[in-house]
């Protein structure tokens, strides 16, 4: 019985090589790196996928053959290796090179033979299966992953970062994409750290060395498996894999995680993030494969996988192009093993790399589907590698949904369930916290503590910050679209300042610190070594001074209402015009008659009157009143105005500043203080000339106190909001005066081209616009500050009425009095010249004039305008008399003027006609006594 079924089993063995021996027998060449972790994992799965093949699809009539040859990790090895194959064993197509630098020339020598070249690992953008015809790359291409490593940098905010890659064809080809990706998320490249394949260890150590010096602690690695197992190492011993560092690899590094030497390699990427293509675990393939092979979820590798389908695609398109004998068209024949020109072409090349093109099958690694000659991507799983020895799946990307915590498979589309990762991440040096933090220097203050206050623990260790500018920054932070892990560290020495604020912004150049907040003033000379935000203050310098006395107790408090020139011009105003009156009357009113010395008294008095209306004299003609009306009302406004000024003064309280000019304080050769560790310094000695010897620093606002109260400085220069919180508590003592000098308001410093300076400027506006939070920020900060501003008055140059205020009334008054004095001249020598000349006609023009003015100083009461009788400015005392006396005289020419019929006329008809009756006045004068 045992001898039978031996005996039909040798049958069956023999039929089957019988069988196998019938099958058209296709070769394929394959050229790996043997001892590479990729080539000793495809090799594997290679022989593992045509076994696979054929078990399940015995019926096809081709078999494929594969020739194996090893490249070393050689150039020339590879390329001498596909010439081997192209020439001596005509295959019908080429698995491989392993490396992009090897697929290069491999390419050309297939696309001169015609002889597919299918890579399942050259994954550099450099090489295009577009511009190489018979090139496919049954894996991605390595510019698929930048979009998901952008989207891990962007997630933790990382505004800068270092990538270190090989200098390979495989290396160099990704940094184009990599660098585009990462501006569109505004994070800058801040070094690229090129690594040549032929390093040592010591050469490696010299660069980990550069970086470690570096502020950015952020770094991207894209290499292949062999020399980043040696970087690993040395920034392991470097102590660069340890907390506040951050490493990122790409898929070409996820290979360190395979089985060969990885306890090794896992002890060395603690902490890293890595990026692979997503293997779908739940495929029914893949589930089937791993029982057959034993293989665990762990094992598997995205390479491996791909170099299984690579062998099931050219299965598929060998039998599905009807290869049934194919030989290579040779030109000529050549000694020389290795003649480029005697490679030949096969002639059912072009058949096959279309049926390569166009096949489609379910694989290890997921849908095998060629566009434009390379596979697309699904999705991509991030990993991180933990303390235990193993890494762990923390989330995933898609084109379509971006970072995700998890995928859900409906049929063929996959939906986010939550965007991020649910799963901490464990960093370098076994911890959760994130990398980068800012250490953020903070300037430690005497005085002003209300914009930032360091409290003090045990042996000076910072417990904790408070402050406006702290507050600030804290809402900055909340508001921004990304996380900004920071520390905040004293710039100290034993719990006092360590310099001035000049120094602590050189801590950023120097990369002790990564930003300064604080109340650091935006001034040109510190914007080049550092880069600062917009303001989240109001700016500008000035100076506070003490306030005089009240001006209530002022001995000359009455003359404050009006300015000098202004007194000085009413007072010219008041005797001009009174003196306009004086001339228009003089002739005709007795009361502006008299002995020279009463008549300037006349013209004194009666203008001066006018101020309080108590003048009794009357005014009998038209053009005086006319003037008197124009000068009444000037007098009013004037009076109104003096009154409320005066009132202002005596009932509301004045604080005048002792000085308003600084040149005013450097003549007298007075001291001036200024905030100690402040840029305000450089200002007054440099800008405003102060000599030094003159400059008295202060702290607190005590100080400020002490010093402006007791007289040791006149002034005390600051910036706007130190001096409104000083004022905010001595509001009633002292003031803020003088011009604003110029600057731009408090900021937060960040390093020289450092990208989070647009996104905290932009956030500072967000903030800062927000009414309400601001108002609520500086009510906990200076409370009391609104309280006591309402104390303060605004100041003006002077607080005295001035002449420009009423330049148009005393315009109108002015033309108003000069017009009425012309035109009673006018007409006055109009009416008497001819006189003169007729009577003397000889005589000069000087003593013409000198008579004129003699028959002004006559009077002529009759031609008065009045025209009635018992006039209230002219009382008649006697009805007779043409005496000598002026008394007699007036009466006597009053009834005269009365009595006329042609005076009377005159009166009746010029009564409302000033001009005629002041100075025509009546000619009949001489005419008998009618009465």
């Amino acid at each position: 019985m045992a001898t039978r079924k031996h005996l039909l089993s040798f049958i069956l063995l023999i039929l089957s090589f019988v069988s196998s021996e019938s099958k058209q027998k296709v070769k394929v060449g394959v050229v790996l790196d043997f001892d590479s972790s990729v080539g000793i994992i495809a090799r594997k799965f290679l022989s593992m996928a045509r076994h696979d093949f054929y078990a399940e699809n015995s019926n096809y009539r081709t078999r494929l053959k594969l020739l194996y040859r090893n490249s070393q990790n050689d150039v020339v090895l590879a390329a001498s290796a596909a010439i081997d194959l192209i020439k001596n064993e005509e295959v019908h197509a080429i698995i491989g090179p392993q490396r992009s630098t090897e697929a290069k020339f491999v390419i050309d020598l297939g696309g001169k033979a015609n002889v597919p070249i299918i890579s399942f690992s050259a994954t550099s953008p450099s090489l295009s299966p577009t511009e190489k015809r018979f090139f496919i790359r049954s894996a991605h291409d390595d510019c698929f992953q930048v979009k998901a490593l952008a989207a891990i940098v962007q997630l933790y905010g990382w505004r800068e970062i270092i990538l270190i890659y090989e200098d390979t064809e495989y290396g160099n080809g990704l940094i184009p994409c990599l660098t585009d990706a990462l501006q569109e998320v505004n994070t800058r490249v801040s070094y690229r750290s090129v690594i040549s394949p032929n390093s040592n260890d010591g050469e490696i150590s010299v660069e980990l060395k550069n970086l470690k010096a570096n502020r950015t602690d952020i770094f991207l690695v894209h290499m292949t498996a062999s020399l980043g197992s040696k970087l690993f190492s040395r920034a392991k011993k470097e102590g660069m894999m340890s907390e506040g560092y951050a490493w990122i690899v790409t898929e070409g590094l996820s290979t360190l995680l395979d089985p060969v030497d990885y306890d090794k390699e896992v002890d060395t990427m603690q902490g890293v993030l890595g990026l692979r293509p997503h293997i779908p675990a739940n495929s029914r393939k893949l589930k089937h494969f791993k029982l057959r092979w034993k293989i665990k979820q762990s094992h598997l590798n995205h390479f491996g996988l791909w170099a299984y389908d690579t062998v099931w695609a050219i299965a598929i398109a060998v039998e599905n192009s009807g290869i049934k004998s194919s030989r290579f068209l040779k030109p000529n024949s050549s000694n020389c093993g290795v003649d480029l020109a005697t490679l030949g072409t096969y002639e059912m090349g072009l058949k096959l790399l279309k049926a390569l093109q166009n096949t489609t099958f379910e694989g290890l690694s997921g849908n095998f589907h060629l566009v434009k000659g390379k596979l697309e991507p699904s999705a991509f799983e991030i990993f991180n590698v933990i303390d235990d020895n193993y890494e762990r799946v923390v989330g995933y990307w898609t084109k379509k949904e971006g970072l995700q915590s998890e995928l859900n498979y409906k049929g063929k589309d996959i939906k986010s369930a939550s965007k991020g990762f649910k799963i901490p991440i464990t960093w370098p040096g076994n911890t959760g916290e994130q990398p980068k933090k800012l250490r953020i220097g903070v300037p430690v203050r005497k005085g002003f503590t209300e914009f930032i206050k360091v409290v003090w623990g045990p042996n000076y260790s910072a417990k904790s910050f408070s402050g406006f500018s702290y507050d600030i920054f804290l809402e900055v932070v909340n508001v921004l679209e990304f996380p900004l892990p920071h520390v905040f560290v004293p710039f100290h020495k034993n719990g006092e300042s360590a310099g001035s604020y000049d120094e602590l912004l050189h801590q950023i150049k120097e990369q002790e610190f990564d930003a300064v907040v604080g109340d650091t003033t935006i001034v040109a000379n510190r914007s080049t070594y550092v880069d600062f935000t917009l303001p989240y203050t109001e700016s500008g310098v000035s100076m506070i001074v003490l306030v005089k006395d009240d001006e209530r107790k002022n001995f000359w408090v009455f003359l404050k209402p009006l300015s000098w020139n202004l007194w000085l011009t009413t007072g010219v105003a008041f005797i001009f015009t009174g003196f306009v009156v004086w001339v228009l009357e003089h002739r005709i009113n007795t009361e502006f008659r008299g002995p020279p010395q009463n008549q300037l008294g006349t013209i004194f008095w009666f203008s001066f009157s006018t101020l309080v209306f108590a003048h009794r004299e009357k005014v009998v003609n038209n053009l005086s009143r006319f003037v008197l009306i124009i000068w009444v009302f000037v007098v009013l406004i004037l009076t109104q105005s003096y009154t409320a000024s005066l009132t202002s003064m005596l009932t509301v309280q004045r604080l005048q500043p002792s000085f308003t000019d600084v040149k005013e304080i450097q003549r007298n050769g007075l001291s001036v203080g200024y905030q100690n560790n402040s840029f305000v310094k450089d200002l007054l000695t440099k800008q405003l000339q102060f000599d030094e010897a003159k400059l008295i620093s202060l702290n607190t606002q005590k100080e400020f106190h002490d010093a402006l109260s007791n007289g040791s400085v006149a002034a005390i220069f600051d910036e706007i909001p130190y001096i409104n919180l000083f004022l905010a508590n001595y509001c009633s003592a002292y003031m803020m005066t003088g011009p604003t000098y110029r600057t731009d308001g408090f900021g937060f410093a960040f390093p020289q081209g450092s990208p989070l300076v647009s996104y905290i400027s932009r956030a500072i506006l967000n903030v800062t616009e927000d009414t309400e939070k601001m108002e609520k920020i500086e009510k906990n900060i200076v409370g009391s500050q609104a309280t006591c501003q309402g104390q303060i008055p605004s100041l003006s140059s002077s607080d005295s009425l001035s002449v420009y205020s009423f330049g148009g009334l005393f315009l109108i008054t002015g033309i108003a009095s000069m017009s009425s004095l012309l035109i009673y001249i006018f007409y006055f020598v109009r009416l008497h010249w001819p006189e003169l000349n007729n009577n003397n006609p000889e005589r000069s023009f000087r003593s013409k004039i000198v008579d004129l003015v003699k028959h002004f100083d006559q009077k002529d009461l009759s031609s008065h305008p009045l025209g009635r009788r018992n006039s209230s400015v002219y009382p008649e005392s006697s009805p007779e008399g043409n005496g000598a006396s002026p008394d007699s005289d007036d009466i006597q020419n009053q009834n005269h003027s009365r009595n006329s019929s042609e005076g009377a006329e005159n009166v009746d008809r010029d009564e409302n006609d000033g001009i005629h009756s002041s100075v025509h006045g009546d000619t009949s004068t001489d005419a008998p006594n009618t009465t």
